[in-house]
């Protein structure tokens, strides 16, 4: 099965290796057939504490690293070469 990549802005750096990525998604409401944005946060391994916040980020799918980290950051110079 693939790995899901998303996208997102990070939030917070504060955490040693750790990153809060915020990931915003639309979709269109099934009775109000209006544009809803929806967000969600997601805990992400930074190995090299290369991101700051305010950035965008690329998160990949990984095993757990604890107990709220299943996501791991994108290198920074391969995040603007995979889209």
């Amino acid at each position: 099965m693939p790995k899901r990549i998303l996208e997102g802005v990070v939030v917070s750096d504060k955490g040693d290796k750790t990153v809060v990525v915020k990931v915003e998604r639309t979709f269109l409401h099934p009775v109000l057939k209006k544009t809803v944005r929806r967000s969600k946060k997601y805990h992400a391994h930074d190995e090299t504490n290369a991101y700051k916040e305010g950035e965008l980020a690329r998160i990949v799918e990984c095993a757990p690293k604890s107990k709220t980290k299943t996501w791991e950051v994108l290198p920074k110079g391969s995040a603007s070469q995979a889209a």
